[in-house]
């Protein structure tokens, strides 16, 4: 049993950290040519990675690599080709903005109206300061462009200024200035699990969780974390495997999806999708709960990012189920009702409220639908049913006028533009 302690975790075990200094980069190697594209450069060789192989053997690596088990999963079962829709009074509200590699892009996130960042596969790394209209690649010094397709980054989340960025092989980068600098922030070899997901919360302060469960704080930019849960997933469910959740006794998997609403409250899916998981602030341990169905759940959320409006599913053969109430974290399972909408069988990966009534979902062979009357109905949107590859995740940012993107393989953004 792995318990995590409530007193500060020193997560920090290097004396230094190692800075960066971001600068604009066109890569290539021999034997193959590689479009414009980012790298990290660092400052100290703290960490020697393997020598990569040829390129054509790291693309087919990367083109099978996602963000998340439940991406793995979701396009291993996708068909090649989109569906041809039936009532197809084709919408489109999105527009494809260009980026500077073709490489996955896995997160977004903005510092202001104008200014934000991109990342994704092969050290994929961009930035804009005009709103997304147009995106540089960023580099970053000492890192050459074999080492740079060794990392993935995979979150990325700004305040006020401060920034955080995860990636993997477990990589934490942390910046004060808007991105000018970067510092690399070691990570202890006792951490459980790796690091999954990062919020900026001012000043010096962040929140991140790990794939085993793990919460923590930090109010010293890195340098110490406090555990926010007494022990890991795993460990609370092997000590209550009489809790009655199917497939949680002996559980010894990861967890996926970790999403955190505006309060702090987590919700998980085991990475075997057999059954989900909750947690907010001041609990102990996570509460297991049963999916209701004897479909695999392929992704979580919460109704408009509040855990108090409900909980939406993903399940396999592309079904979603809404919850549109507030949900009694004490119960095993939930109410949730099945929403109209023809995916074909093709997976939903993401899904996302514009506004109350306004819900929009991305899937398998860049699939998008809408609905306008609260999740009830959905409708097709053509505007990336051309593009080949598959979409994983949709985004409004309502602090900055409701803008929304949608990010996927193959270097795929999209805009909203209504």
């Amino acid at each position: 049993m792995i318990t995590i302690c409530r007193s500060l975790l020193l997560l920090s075990v290097l004396s230094t950290t190692s800075a960066y200094v971001p600068t604009s980069l066109t890569r290539s190697t021999a034997g193959c040519s590689l479009s414009t594209t980012t790298a990290f450069r660092m400052a100290a060789a703290a960490d020697d990675q393997e020598e990569s192989p040829d390129c054509d053997d790291r693309r087919s690596f990367v083109g099978k690599s996602v963000s998340s088990a439940a991406a793995v999963a979701l396009t291993t079962a996708l068909p090649l080709t989109a569906p041809d829709p039936a009532d197809a009074a084709s919408l489109k509200k999105w527009k494809r903005v260009a980026v500077p590699f073709e490489d996955t892009v896995y997160d977004i996130d903005f510092d202001s109206p104008t200014h934000g960042y991109i990342v994704g596969s092969r050290g994929a790394f961009a930035e804009t300061n005009d709103g997304g209209v147009t995106w540089e690649p960023r580099a970053f010094s000492n890192l050459d462009a074999e080492e740079e397709i060794n990392y993935r980054f995979t979150v990325i989340s700004f305040k006020d200024g401060e920034g955080w960025v995860l990636g993997r092989p477990s990589l934490m980068l942390h910046t004060k200035d808007a991105g000018k600098s970067w510092e690399r922030i070691p990570l202890s070899p006792k951490l459980p699990g790796e690091p999954t997901f990062i919020l900026a919360q001012g000043p010096n302060k962040a929140e991140m969780t790990t794939s085993s469960g793990a919460v923590y704080t930090t109010e010293n930019a890195g340098r110490n974390w406090k555990a926010q849960v007494k022990e890991t997933i795993d460990a609370t469910l092997n000590r209550v495997s009489s809790s009655g959740v199917s497939g949680a006794s002996y559980f010894t998997g990861n967890i996926i999806n970790q999403v955190r609403d505006e309060d702090g409250s987590y919700l998980a899916v085991s990475s075997r999708g057999n059954f989900f998981l909750t947690w907010s602030p001041g609990q102990d341990f996570w509460i297991p709960h049963n999916r209701g169905t004897s479909r695999r759940i392929q992704n979580m959320g919460f109704v408009q990012g509040d855990i108090s409006k409900g909980l939406w599913m993903t399940l396999n053969g592309g079904k979603l189920l809404i919850s549109d109430k507030a949900v009694d974290l004490t119960k095993e399972e939930f109410e949730f009702d099945e929403a109209e909408i023809k995916t074909g069988g093709y997976g939903i990966t993401d899904v996302a409220w514009r506004n109350e009534k306004e819900i929009w979902t991305v899937g398998g062979s860049n699939t998008m639908y809408v609905s306008y009357d609260g999740g009830k109905k959905f409708a097709f949107d053509s505007s990336a049913n051309a593009i080949p590859g598959n979409l994983y995740n949709v985004k409004f940012f309502k602090e900055y006028g409701n803008m929304g993107w949608a990010l996927g393989s193959n270097g795929l953004l999209l805009n909203y533009v209504g």
